[in-house]
Parts: C-alpha cells; structure tokens; sequence
C-alpha cells in the first residue's frame, strides 16, 4: 500500500521543477570525480543555503538544491526511486528518512558516522542519521502561567482549566509528528481520547508555530505546543535574547511524549553510496562548523558530540524525552485523518 508520502506527489509533482540527472559520480573508481552533488531539501532554503553555500566554500564541492517540503520531497524519491538522480536527501523528520530508508533507497552510512550521534537519534539499520534535533515544548506566558501550574503531561491539556487557552497548529508538520509520536507510544485510542478532548477544550487554532509563540509573549494566548526554538528565533527578530520575552519554554519531564525530541538528518541515495562527495556532506552536517551553525543561527540542538546547545537551553542528554523509535513516525497518513476527524483541521 503506497504510504501519504506517495500520495502527496499526485498532488504536487506537476508543480515541481523537471529534474535532470546532475549528481555525483556512480562508483566507477577509473572515472574522474565531478564534485557535483544533487540534494533534495525538505528544509527551507532560508534555513540550509548558508550551510550548504559554507560546504562548497569548504570542499570545492557544487550543491543543486531541490527544495521542497520534506513530505514532496520523500514523495518524489518514493515515486522515482532507483531513478532518482538525487546522492543525498536532507530531511526536516526522521519520519520521512524512515520512510526513504524502509523502501530500500539509502546506501549504509559508516559507524565512524553514525557514531558521531547518540543512538537515539538515527537509524539502527545505518540508513540516515540526525544532523539537528528539536524538542516538543510547552511555550508559556508568565504574566499568565506560574511555574506551579505547568503541567506535567501533556495529557493534562484537556483538563477543563485550560479550556480556550492552549495554542496548536493542527496543520504544521511538527504537530503531526507529535501526534504520531502519540499514537506510537500510547496507541490509536489513546491519542484519538486526547485529540477529542483537546477539541472539547476549544483550543485556539493557529497556522503555525511562530504564530502561537508570538501570540504567547504578546499575552493573547496563554501557552501553546511548539518546537522549543520558536522563542529564540522570536527574541533573535528583536534583536534580544529569550530572557527579554514573556513567553518562556517548559520541557515535558518523565518521557512524557509533549517533550518528543525529533530529528532532522540526512541519507545518502543508493547510487552515490561510493561517491566520496556525498560521503563528505555527511562528515561536514556532523562537523564542528555545522553543528555550530545549527547551535547558533537556527537554536536546534546540534547532535553531533562535542558542540554546546544555545545558551539557555538545558543540554540534551538532560532532556526526557520519549523511548520511542523515530523511524516509526513515518505513517503521517493515519495522523492527518485522525486530526481531521477530530475537527481540528
């Protein structure tokens, strides 16, 4: 049964531009290197240009960017397949990695690699491994939340006491792989239950998470499920730091599934598994220069050890987060129905 992955290219794949077969080289040790590499991005070009523009810089190397959302993107390898003249593709979930992986198209990363990253964040198999990682926060505002009334679950959500003031963005690719995260954890019931009873608790809808967070410092809403570097990104904008806002980041504890740390990462494509360009993105997303970037200009967590969070954030491996195998957050298809079908989209 083709996944939503695949489905989301029927829709999309007229709109996307015509790709032509510009990557690296196909493993022939006799034929000279090209130092060209195709990449499909399911991150946003604001977001990875600049990395991607210092690795040329760093290794002579040319990057073609396709960008995308990473559901396009996973779609039109899923569609083409060993086809696709894509050596690597740069995904915003390990949902959609999972995805790609599980479909056989990922050539085995090394251990040298995949030892850079803590286990739980990339792939048992060796296919993908995470470059940035994110956490599931409650976003809140002081003036309205005391420390005291944070909950510790949330499950607690429902409770008739924040009823009209909890932000979500049903929509965003973030909410939905919270939500799968759920289901993985607690099964279809019990995140159907807490879907229903988010509904009945009238949340405030919003498009996407920089919405709520800016909606959270300005007061108009009192707290809101987003990934913890929306409140940074926001103090960045007014050119201050996150001590100077109202709205402030509280972490689930307990491996309560609102604190899912999800990753984005990158495979590389089976046909450049001997490409030793592509070989070198991969080294260079777990570098020092990279992570530092990721740490710094993004605020996600750089995943690669050695390399602090932003000042501020707790470090990750306090984090408790979830158990949960993040290849398995890949059946984004049941999620969206079952968002629908609660009404919150």
């Amino acid at each position: 049964m083709r996944t939503r992955l695949s489905l989301v290219l029927a829709s999309t794949l007229a709109g996307l531009v015509s790709l032509t077969a510009c990557g690296g080289s196909d493993g022939d040790p006799g034929k000279p290197r090209d130092k060209r590499l195709t990449v499909y991005s399911g991150r946003s070009e604001a977001l990875v240009k600049p990395v991607l523009e210092k690795f040329e810089k760093a290794t002579g190397i040319d990057v073609d960017v396709r960008y995308g959302t990473t559901a396009q993107m996973a779609a039109q390898l899923l569609e083409e397949g060993k086809r696709s003249p894509a050596d690597a593709f740069l995904a915003q979930d390990a949902g959609a990695l999972g995805a790609v992986g599980k479909a056989g198209l990922f050539a085995p990363l090394s251990a040298e690699q995949l030892d850079r990253v803590p286990a739980a964040y990339r792939d048992h198999a060796g296919r993908w491994v995470g470059v940035s990682g994110r956490s599931r926060v409650l976003a809140y505002n002081t003036d309205q939340v005391t420390a005291a009334q944070l909950p510790t679950s949330v499950f607690e959500l429902t409770d008739p006491k924040w009823k009209g003031r909890v932000g979500v963005a049903p929509t965003n690719g973030s909410f939905q792989a919270f939500v799968t995260a759920l289901r993985v954890q607690h099964g279809d019931a019990k995140a159907r239950e807490f879907l229903t009873g988010l509904k009945a608790n009238q949340p405030q809808i919003r498009e996407n998470n920089v919405q709520i967070v800016a909606d959270i410092d300005a007061g108009t809403l009192a707290v809101g499920l987003v990934n913890h570097y929306y409140v940074y990104e926001l103090a960045k904008e007014r050119g201050g730091s996150p001590d100077t806002l109202k709205a402030k980041l509280h972490f689930f504890p307990d491996g309560d599934t609102g604190g899912l740390v999800n990753a984005a990462g990158i495979g590389v494509l089976a046909r450049s598994e001997k490409d030793p360009d592509a070989k070198a993105l991969v080294d260079y997303l777990l570098g020092t220069e990279a992570q530092t970037y990721f740490a710094t200009q993004t605020f996600e967590y750089p995943l690669a050890a050695g390399v602090p969070a932003a000042p501020g954030l707790p470090q990750l491996a306090t984090l408790e987060a979830p158990k949960i195998d993040l290849n398995d957050l890949d059946t984004l298809d049941a999620t969206v129905t079952m968002i629908k079908e609660a009404g919150l989209a």
